[in-house]
């Protein structure tokens, strides 16, 4: 499987390290051309309107969207954002791809960020992890195809539908590889399709 990591914003070399420790072949993605070659997608966090900017200039809006109607994405923090139906606080066009409304830097300011247990039910098998919450986005809305996977206390903080998979946290700043091996479990299931 090819796994690519969206390298225009964001620790987007976290996120490749990880996959390569779990085996994984994890191209840069900065061009369509690269996307088109990948088997699923991880869209890190960084800011998210700077993110929204930078994806019109390098023309991967339109081909972001489409791979997320066909391949599985991973998005964590601004990558939530920018893979969610609604921003409830921000006039921030959104890819509209996972039915959830969301709300930017909920959690307060830079110095506000803190690591704390986050609870998991990944299908079935139940777990938990640490959570490094950076000005983090909070989910105030699921839709009915949205499954919650992740909770710190009672909110839910990771969740997926049919194609995409989103945290408001990053997982790839811990040590552990639950979300990043759920998620290619999820892009292998497009592959046998």
């Amino acid at each position: 499987m090819r796994i690519g990591v969206l390298a225009i914003q964001g620790d987007y070399g976290k996120h490749r390290q990880m996959l390569e420790s779990l085996g994984q072949e994890a191209p840069l993605v900065r061009t369509e051309r690269e996307l088109k070659e990948c088997d699923g997608l991880i869209v890190p966090g960084g800011e998210s309107t700077t993110l929204t900017i930078l994806l019109q200039k390098h023309g991967l809006w339109d081909p972001l969207h489409a791979f997320g109607r066909r391949k599985a994405i991973f998005g964590t923090c601004a990558g939530l954002i920018l893979l969610s139906r609604e921003v409830r606080d921000h006039k921030l066009a959104s890819l509209n791809l996972i039915d959830l409304e969301v709300e930017r830097n909920a959690y307060g300011r830079q110095i506000d960020s803190f690591i704390d247990r986050v609870r998991l039910d990944l299908r079935g098998t139940p777990g938990s992890m640490e959570g490094v919450f950076i000005r983090a986005p909070r989910i105030i809305a699921c839709g009915m195809e949205v499954t919650p996977l992740g909770w710190h206390h009672e909110e839910v903080v990771a969740a997926e539908n049919e194609h995409i998979m989103v945290s408001t946290f990053h997982p790839e700043l811990t040590e552990s590889t639950l979300l990043h091996r759920h998620f290619l479990t999820k892009v292998s299931r497009f592959l046998h399709d």
